[in-house]
């Protein structure tokens, strides 16, 4: 168990895979250091993923956006029908 003042690794789900795969190849790698032989795609994984999170916090935004024009919509409605 490490010691509380220490950060534990970070295991990404690529790793996980890479160990059910092989784990003999992922403990080259993780524990060796031995280089992988898929950087690329890994790399453009790890870019998919960014950009797609990039996605979701946009899409998010608008959502909250869409619900403050429609209140706003409603409150607007409500005040000229109480203003005839």
């Amino acid at each position: 168990m490490p010691d509380s003042g220490s950060p534990l690794p970070v295991l990404r789900a690529s790793e996980v895979g890479h160990f059910t795969y092989c784990r003999r190849a992922w403990w080259l790698h993780r524990v060796r250091g031995v280089p992988l032989a898929n950087v690329r795609e890994l790399e453009a994984g790890t870019a998919g993923h960014a950009a797609h999170g990039r996605s979701v916090v946009l899409a998010r935004a608008l959502q909250w956006l869409a619900l403050a024009m429609l209140v706003l919509a409603i409150a607007a409605l409500a005040a000229g029908l109480l203003l005839r």
